[in-house]
């Protein structure tokens, strides 16, 4: 088996590409710029392009024959797609779009990176049946490339999924995403290195699971009927309870002399409740807790301190 993996160098791509190894694929990572070695797993081939080029996609998968798309490329943070709206559409929405064209010419299976965004402000618990009510350029992107994904389907006869999954992080989650910015911030403060950390909405709730579990999820939904899929642990958590797990880890109790809420780092329009209902998704179960999730990142993060 052959798969071609977008966003190789983020969180999802480096989880899925040693998921994939593991079953004996030949994985091929698209990337855009230069790479660090820590970001592509080993066995892993990597070629040089954009998913917003089209014509590059058609030569790199007409040279590859993959049998799996996996699309994981993406302008995936919420607060900077409101400064780069443009570049959001063209990446996340535009990238999809032209992904499936290849699917549809060289016959692969397509997998599509959704996202518990694109449900708004809809009330949880949030499934395949909940209406979309996007709050941000990232969720509006994501949508029409989730309904690009279905017409593709529909129209073409793709074998074409989307995975609406829910928070996700581990130690390699992107340093501006908060679950990451609290465990370096704890790091830090534990150590005598800072005194505060600056948020924004501490009563924003969502559904957090770890990035290992959700990434053998995106393989085992390419391994059904094609169709849309919610992958969820269905446990809701507010950025307090992030906070109340992450400083327990380093033995600090009591939080609040060390954050401080920052009227700049709300949203335009705030997402306040998302947490999912993975019913459907029968043959996928999250294995991680929460806790042992954050504990692992903020060790993570002592440990990137001492070396």
């Amino acid at each position: 088996m052959r798969a071609l993996v977008t966003g190789i160098t983020g969180q999802d791509g480096f989880y899925l590409s040693q998921v994939l190894i593991d079953k004996k694929y030949d994985v091929f990572g698209l990337v855009r710029r230069q790479a660090q070695p820590e970001e592509i797993p080993q066995g892993v081939e990597v070629i040089s392009g954009d998913v917003t080029d089209p014509t590059t996609l058609d030569r790199v998968c007409g040279d590859i024959e993959p049998d799996e798309i996996y699309n994981l490329a993406a302008m995936s943070h919420v607060g900077e797609s409101f400064k780069v709206p443009a570049t959001t559409i063209q990446t996340n929405t535009l990238g999809c779009l032209y992904l499936l064209e290849c699917a549809r010419k060289y016959g692969a299976k397509f997998y599509q990176a959704s996202t518990s965004e694109m449900f708004g402000d809809s009330p949880p618990p949030q499934s395949e049946k909940t209406p979309f009510r996007p709050r941000s350029p990232y969720a509006i992107s994501k949508a029409a490339a989730y309904w690009l994904t279905v017409n593709y389907r529909e129209a073409y006869g793709v074998h074409a999924s989307n995975g609406i999954l829910f928070n996700h992080e581990s130690p390699r989650r992107g340093k501006d995403f908060v679950t990451r910015k609290v465990c370096i911030a704890v790091a830090r403060i534990a150590r005598g290195l800072q005194d505060k950390l600056l948020l924004g909405n501490l009563d924003a709730v969502r559904d957090w699971g770890h990035a290992e579990d959700f990434v053998r999820g995106m393989w085992q939904i390419l391994q059904q009927e094609p169709g849309d899929y919610v992958l969820a642990t269905g446990k809701s958590r507010s950025v307090r309870d992030l906070l109340d797990t992450a400083f327990r880890v380093v033995g600090i109790r009591d939080w609040s002399e060390y954050v401080e809420t920052d009227p700049k780092l709300y949203r335009p329009t705030e997402v306040e409740n998302l947490c999912g209902d993975a019913g459907n998704s029968y043959f996928w179960r999250p294995e991680r807790s929460f806790e042992d999730m954050i504990g692992e990142m903020v060790r993570c993060e002592i440990e990137a301190l001492a070396q």
